[in-house]
């Protein structure tokens, strides 16, 4: 279909009839093509890496990610207790939610253009655009308990070029006002946290844009949002009639953490990309038993709209 949109029959023929998770995800890819996208955005380096898909535990206080001239470490953080006085270990943000709440926070920056976010009333509109209804007190939880392990968190981002290395040592969030319930030790925000100066710099200059509703349908699963975060940086600068090939070998390097067996990799990872196309139908991506081929796309969200 060149680089018209599908329709929506064609998305859910498409797909695995079985997979209830697949055809909701073309039902909301559908609604996606007809509705002008609210723009989030990523990080380059972390389009280009990841944080942990699921919690390692709190003995686990260091990640570390690489991929080409990029790297990612991230060292988990504590927090004052208000109360007792004591710092409080927390672990590493980990699953959908970090990355969720990062495209967030970064559009909020960009859109504002101040590193100073109003963090109540925006996340939780956020969550509720992310999951289509109100979330519960339970749920808004869930969220800010990753945004505490990501607000506390040491981030460090390289890239390596032939004449250079390029290194933030940084938190993402530089300043917050915190408090701890004594009884569960739950994490509650004020209104307003700063993103870093350093990050936020960065940010500027490397974010990465990405359709929200999107994010949304994909909201269910870590790896399917860093594939769509993957391609939505890399497929609009492969130079045109010069395909790429990314190995199976490399991509489970890529995404494989904690998946051992490449069978198991292969097959959650060809479920998550169809998920995936379905939501950015225009990515120009033909798997074989050899990997993927990528070929130059445009964007899931095009420059002129982002700039407006």
């Amino acid at each position: 279909m060149g680089n018209q949109p599908k329709k929506v029959n064609q998305i859910l023929k498409d797909l695995p009839a079985t997979s209830r998770i697949q055809r909701r995800a073309a039902k909301m890819a559908a609604a996606t093509l007809e509705t002008p996208p609210q723009i989030a955005f990523q990080h380059s380096v972390l389009c280009q890496t990841s944080l942990p898909y699921r919690d390692p535990g709190p003995e686990v206080r260091v990640w570390e990610r690489e991929q080409g001239a990029i790297s990612l470490l991230v060292e988990a953080g504590r927090t004052r207790h208000p109360e007792t006085q004591e710092w409080v270990q927390l672990g590493l943000p980990c699953g959908p939610k970090p990355r969720l709440i990062l495209a967030h926070l970064n559009a909020e920056a960009l859109k504002t253009g101040s590193p100073e976010i109003e963090v109540e009333a925006s996340l939780t509109g956020f969550i509720k655009r992310i999951q289509k209804f109100s979330p519960n007190g339970h749920q808004v939880r869930a969220y800010k308990e990753q945004l505490s392990r990501l607000a506390t968190a040491t981030i460090r981002m390289a890239m390596v070029t032939e004449k250079h290395t390029f290194q933030i040592n940084s938190q993402i969030v530089s300043a917050f006002d915190l408090l701890i319930k004594n009884e569960h030790q739950r994490v509650l925000w004020s209104s307003v946290l700063h993103l870093s100066q350093d990050y936020f710099a960065s940010l500027q200059k490397h974010a990465v844009p990405l359709d929200e509703m999107a994010l949304s349908g994909l909201a269910h699963s870590t790896l399917a949002l860093d594939i769509y975060a993957w391609l939505a940086q890399r497929l609009h600068r492969i130079p045109r009639g010069k395909p790429q090939f990314v190995a199976w070998a490399a991509l489970k390097d890529q995404f494989g953490a904690g998946l051992s067996q490449m069978n198991n990799f292969k097959r959650k990872f060809r479920f998550a990309l169809d998920q995936v196309l379905a939501f950015y139908p225009r990515a120009k991506v033909v798997g074989d038993d050899g990997g993927l081929t990528l070929r130059n796309s445009p964007p899931p969200i095009s420059k002129k709209r982002f700039c407006a």
